[in-house]
């Protein structure tokens, strides 16, 4: 029996699905039952909030492995006090457990001593389950072609694709979420015999074919913009973000238009999925919630 976290997103769905398509018993944790409809009937369900070391060893008891990660809550009061009791209650409850194996989704960057912050908490997560009993398998992913679901706004309405970089021609790897899924959930199924990291990339292109792609997909022409640096932070908040969000996002863009976060794990797996498929599913996913 397997474990899975943050099935109401993108990748913990994938790792879920993945696992049941094989058919493997699997208990997902969720913090919200009313969000876990779609798993009732399929897997068992166990209501726990990450932050709470104590219930997440209670639900983690028995299992043969845990797929984990950091949620990270933009809105949240104080996001480095959430992230810190974060790390210190996913560690703890493994420990506790005994659970033997954790697969991890982590990020590219998490080998440097010193990452951008958002993927400092991830390093730091890393580290405190090496010191646990279990095997950890550290899934380093790239960066998702599912963020293309966060200018659909601007695209949307002002027909413009923000870019975050110091240019839009640069081609950075973009996997889809669901090959990361994949990829964690066999490691799940298959497990090594001591720690392991593995760097999951996927199709190199740049922001302006991201760019023409999702005005395909949309039916309309958009305009490049690239953003520049000083206004990363003051774009970002204007657009929604609470300031302390907005900073630790800047300073993530900025490491990646450094080209700092590269492969540097044990293997690497390159995700097949191409982008113009995720992006369909991404604007035809949104467009039957608005109508919807």
């Amino acid at each position: 029996m397997f474990t899975v976290a943050g099935v109401t997103g993108h990748v913990g769905s994938a790792v879920a699905d993945t696992l049941l398509a094989a058919g493997q018993e699997v208990t997902v944790l969720v913090r919200d039952r009313a969000r876990a409809a779609a798993w009732r009937g399929r897997t068992t369900l166990a209501q726990v909030d990450l932050r709470e070391r104590d219930r997440l060893a209670a639900a983690l008891r028995g299992s043969d492995g845990l797929f984990a990660l950091l949620p990270f809550s933009p809105g949240a009061e104080d996001i480095d006090a959430d992230q810190t009791r974060l790390v210190d209650a996913i560690a703890g409850a493994v420990a506790d457990s005994g659970v033997p194996h954790v697969v991890l989704l982590s990020s590219l960057g998490a080998d440097l001593e010193d990452p951008p912050e958002v993927i400092a908490w991830l390093r730091r997560l890393e580290q405190r389950l090496a010191a646990t009993s279990a095997v950890v398998t550290a899934v380093r992913s790239t960066h998702f072609q599912e963020k293309v679901a966060d200018v659909l706004g601007p695209a949307t309405t002002e027909e413009i694709y923000p870019v975050f970089a110091s240019n839009a021609d640069e081609p950075v790897p973009m996997v889809a979420s669901r090959d990361v899924g994949a990829v964690a959930a066999q490691a799940l199924q298959d497990p090594p015999a001591a720690s392991q990291v593995i760097d999951v990339l996927g199709p190199a292109v740049c922001e302006r074919q991201v760019a023409t792609v999702l005005g395909d997909a949309l039916g309309r022409t958009l305009e490049v913009l690239t953003v520049p640096r000083p206004a990363w932070i003051q774009t970002l908040a204007a657009a929604g973000l609470p300031a302390r969000a907005a900073e630790l996002l800047a300073g993530l863009y900025e490491a990646g238009d450094r080209g700092v976060l590269r492969p540097a794990g044990d293997r690497q797996v390159v995700g097949e999925t191409p982008l113009e498929a995720t992006v369909r599913a991404v604007v035809a996913r949104t467009a039957a919630v608005t109508t919807g």
